[in-house]
């Protein structure tokens, strides 16, 4: 039997970033996974997602392209349905998503090719998510030193320099002076923002630098030995900095003062926070300590408490078992007249019968070992003041 000869997909996107849809033949088919002999979809790789869109189909029906991947000199696409071998299909590729993705990885290749010019380094990984881009240098940069990065970018995007590819020789290769993770042989394509980066780069990339818009970086940690950086490029920066700024006007609103004076204000209002909350512990510490002292020697204690909350619950429950012998119970409201959470303590007992069967009882739930247990009941306060009353 003859084998069928299958031609190498032709990619569009390397012609032209910019074709959003296109007419294709379906050349091969493995489930709900298809090749055409021509495709604009870009394939994962580079550390670049892949497109996203729909196929037409001669029927009128629209079948929705969820991955694509590169096999050999082959794209293969991932259908929500299956098609047949043979027919001819119209395919269109999800712009925006597309165009977000040249965004973000025409930005971190001009950012990448300044620092590593600035600092000596590699870009040892570069991860594009759905929300932030994340790349990982072999140095230590500082978040001030990737600012003064920042600020180079976005003088030169608003340049709008043109974006270049070269397909240099065996020979040309060799005296490039280019980025790359490894040494590559074969067909090279290289991807250039004159005076900014050459990279040796297999995504799609913006036409002119302009179109990026601009760059904001938002972290630089330690990584590794190295460093990572929080990157966002084009319409994902701008949506940053506005959600941001909203964010910043709405704490100002709330301050009655200026954006740009939120930081003074918020800090001047946490040191007052600081200190209210040191001096209400410190009133809070006394007011127990009297509270314990008027219990001590009693044999059992139960306190139900509508304004404690648990923490407080357990510190008070703690303080007045010293000098109680028996069992210290309080119970602090969860929700208004029928759920608490208690804390129980007795330092010279095992409280787990005592406390199984409470929450028989009163429908709680919780537990502990030794001395102390803590959990929730679901009862009202005159249920669990009889309980009590009935264990005198």
């Amino acid at each position: 039997m003859a084998v069928r000869h299958r031609e190498m997909t032709e990619k569009l996107y390397y012609k032209d970033a910019y074709i959003k849809d296109f007419d294709a033949v379906v050349t091969a088919v493995s489930g709900n996974k298809a090749c055409f002999d021509r495709t604009a979809f870009y394939p994962e790789g580079g550390g670049q997602p892949a497109d996203h869109g729909t196929l037409m189909l001669s029927d009128g029906r629209s079948i929705q392209v969820t991955d694509v991947h590169e096999q050999g000199d082959e794209i293969w696409h991932t259908l929500s349905e299956a098609v047949p071998e043979g027919i001819q299909v119209h395919g269109c590729i999800d712009w925006e998503r597309r165009f977000d993705h040249m965004q973000q990885h025409s930005g971190e290749h001009i950012v990448s090719g300044m620092i590593c010019s600035a600092f000596g380094c590699d870009n040892v990984g570069f991860h594009m998510g759905d929300d932030v881009v994340t790349i990982d240098y072999n140095t230590r940069i500082s978040y001030e030193q990737a600012q003064e990065i920042e600020r180079q970018a976005n003088r030169y995007i608003w340049e709008n320099h043109a974006f270049e590819v070269l397909w240099p020789t065996p020979e040309e290769l060799a005296e490039l002076d280019y980025r790359s993770k490894k040494e590559l042989t074969g067909d090279v394509r290289i991807a250039r923002f004159p005076g900014a980066d050459t990279c040796a780069c297999c995504g799609t990339h913006v036409a002119f630098s302009g179109e990026i818009g601009l760059v904001k970086l938002t972290s630089a940690h330690n990584f590794h030995e190295g460093t990572r950086l929080e990157l966002y490029c084009g319409r994902r920066a701008m949506d940053f900095l506005s959600m941001n700024y909203d964010a910043n006007k709405a704490v100002a609103v709330l301050l009655s003062t200026k954006e740009d004076k939120t930081p003074k204000v918020v800090e001047k209002q946490l040191s007052e926070y600081v200190k209210l909350k040191a001096d209400g512990l410190a009133m809070e510490d006394h007011f127990f300590k009297m509270w314990t002292e008027s219990l001590a020697g009693q044999e059992d204690v139960l306190i139900i408490s509508d304004w404690m909350n648990a923490d407080q619950g357990r510190r008070l429950a703690d303080m007045i078992s010293d000098s109680c012998k028996g069992f210290t119970v309080v119970l602090t409201q969860v929700s208004e007249g029928s759920s608490y959470r208690y804390s129980v303590i007795n330092k010279g007992a095992d409280v787990s019968a005592f406390v199984k069967e409470m929450n028989a009882a009163l429908g709680g739930r919780g537990g502990g070992k030794g001395g102390f247990a803590q959990g929730t009941l679901n009862a009202s306060e005159e249920e669990i003041r009889s309980y009590f009353s009935q264990l005198k």
